[in-house]
Parts: structure tokens; sequence; C-alpha cells
């Protein structure tokens, strides 16, 4: 055969990338990040009452819910196959220290000790923070200047998840980010007889501007002031894993990040340095924001929440806390990708 000058020289292609891409089988079969329901912890917030399942503005599809609900609600996220719930309780009254997050009848104790009487195949994980149950706010007691107390913080949070452990958590996730939180944790619950119970450390949480829906959802705004002076600053990368690796020496099992999606150098980060399990709380602004735009036409809800969490869990987490956590279990479902 004799080539014309004109003609384009055949080169052959080793390989061309679209071929694994040509059907909806062949991606799914070559797909490298698969979600699973069981990676999934759905937060709720528990409230006083009987029969009560109040609508969040703010957060579509989530609910304030009484013990009795909650219980209903768990149910209903078993059956979905989450892997476990994150729980916030709004107590029926707050004082300047925040009692309320460990006194033995507060709303997460007795929706801890309702929980595990249920027997749910969940992982009962407690936030273990002051910011709900203060009269200011803040997360832990105050100096006369305004500044969080840090020491005395630290006894009450451990106070705090001592409570949580004896009511049933499985794992107290700490979010005060109190210098020190999670070896005083450690130490108090080894010494009340727990020392089974996990700590899930928010190792780089940040003074995020997302974080507007949960304070309303858990009426935990500060009455004056911000958190800039304790929670970390979104801009420093360098910071986050100098916090991520003192958590790790003072006894975390568990390494969370948050926000998920402004962090995800920061997931990939503690991925890379660290063997423990990392989490990404893929919080309430995200999620909200995705719905606001839906409600428009703007975008498709389900097409990026799925896409969101997944790269989430392609930058490194092993586990995702999200407000999506019963939709994506249920599209997972739907589109038989239930089983790893």
């Amino acid at each position: 055969m004799v080539l014309s000058d004109t003609a384009p020289a055949a080169r052959p292609l080793l390989h061309r990338p679209r071929r694994l891409r040509t059907s909806p089988a062949v991606r799914r079969l070559v797909r490298e990040t698969r979600l699973h329901p069981a990676q999934l912890v759905a937060p709720l917030f528990v409230r006083p009452g009987r029969g009560i399942r109040e609508p969040i503005a703010s957060l579509p599809g989530q609910a304030r819910l009484s013990v009795d609900e909650l219980v209903i609600e768990a149910h209903r996220l078993a059956e979905l196959g989450i892997g476990g719930l994150l729980l916030f309780g709004l107590p029926a009254a707050k004082d300047p220290e925040g009692s309320g997050a460990w006194v033995e009848d507060g709303i997460v104790q007795t929706a801890l000790s309702a929980l595990r009487a249920a027997d749910l195949p969940l992982v009962l994980i407690a936030d273990t923070c002051l910011c709900e149950y203060t009269s200011h706010g803040h997360c832990g007691p105050l100096l006369p200047s305004g500044t969080v107390d840090n020491d005395p913080a630290l006894a009450l949070l451990a106070r705090t998840a001592v409570s949580q452990a004896t009511a049933g958590a499985d794992i107290v996730a700490p979010s005060a980010m109190m210098d020190g939180q999670v070896a005083a944790i450690r130490a108090a619950l080894d010494a009340a007889g727990h020392p089974t119970t996990a700590i899930m450390a928010y190792a780089a949480k940040t003074a995020s501007a997302f974080y507007g829906p949960f304070r309303e959802a858990a009426d935990s705004a500060p009455a004056m002031g911000d958190r800039r002076g304790y929670q970390m600053d979104p801009a420093n990368g360098r910071e986050a894993r100098r916090e991520t690796a003192l958590d790790v020496t003072e006894g975390a099992d568990i390494l969370l990040v948050k926000p998920a999606l402004p962090q995800l150098d920061v997931v990939a980060a503690t991925r890379a340095a660290h063997d423990l399990p990392v989490a990404a709380y893929h919080v309430s602004g995200e999620y909200a924001m995705v719905h606001a735009a839906a409600e428009r036409d703007w975008l498709d809800a389900r097409a990026v929440l799925t896409e969101s969490v997944t790269a989430i869990v392609r930058a490194g987490a092993d586990i995702v806390i999200t407000y999506a956590a019963a939709d994506l279990a249920r599209w997972l479902t739907e589109e038989g990708a239930t089983t790893p």
C-alpha cells in the first residue's frame, strides 16, 4: 500500500480513555470511588417533648425531634443501612456553664438511653460541646473579658463525655476546639470505666461561614462575639495539619475535618499523614445551598449531593457526616450500589 504525501501517518493509540466510558455498565465497573450507606452518618437534633417533629426551615427535610420521634427516625435510617447517628441536643433551659450538657437526665443522655434500648445496628455518636447549653452560646465558661476559659472548659467537656458514654454513646465527638480536649476526655473516660468509648476528634474545624443553618437548628449562635478565638482560620492549612497531629498524640480514634468541601485539601493531607479513620462533615450550609438552588431549578439536588459526597470520599474520607445521608442511602439502593 502506497500512502500519498498528504495522507496522515497512522499512529497507534495505545490507550483511549473513552473506551472505559462507553456505557453505564462499563463506567460502573471501573469506578474508582464508591459510596455505601454504611460510611454515612446522619446528624440529628433532639429536643424535649413528645410526638414532636419540628421542621427546620433552613435545612429542608430535617427536623428537631422529640426522643420518641428520634427513635422512629433511627429505625428508618437503620433500615436504609446508614452507619451511624450524630446527636445534637436542644435543652429545656440554659445557664452560663452549660450544665444541661452533662446531667444524667439531659436531652442527649435520654436520647442515647432510648436508642440503646432500641438495639439498632447504628453507631451512636454524641456531640460533646457546651455551646447548645450555655446561655451565652460559647463552648465553655467565660472569663470577665468575654473569652472562653480553656482549662475549666476541659473539665466540663470531660464530664459531659463521661455522662454520654454512661448513657450509651459508642463515640464522643468533642467539637469545642479547646486546647487539650482530646487528652482530657480520654483520661476521664478511662478513669470512669469507659476505655472502649472512642473519640472522634474535631481535628480541623474552622470558623466557617457555612454553619449558619446549623446555628438556627441547634439554637447555638453566640449571644455576643464569635468563635474565631478558638475555631481555626479557614485560610490555614499548615495549622490544620498541626492540630490534627496534636489530636493523634492525645489519643484520638477518628480524625474529623469540618467543613468538608472547602477543606478537601485538608482531608487529603490528613489521609496521607495518618492511618486512623478520617471523617469529614458535609455541613449545614453545604447541604442547604444545594437545596436552595434546586428549588429554583438551577441544578439537580440528587446529582450535586451525590457528586459532592463522592468528592469528599475521593479526597480520603472514610466516614461522611451529612444531612443528605438518608437521601443518599435511598438513591444508592435504587441504583443497586449498596453492596461494596
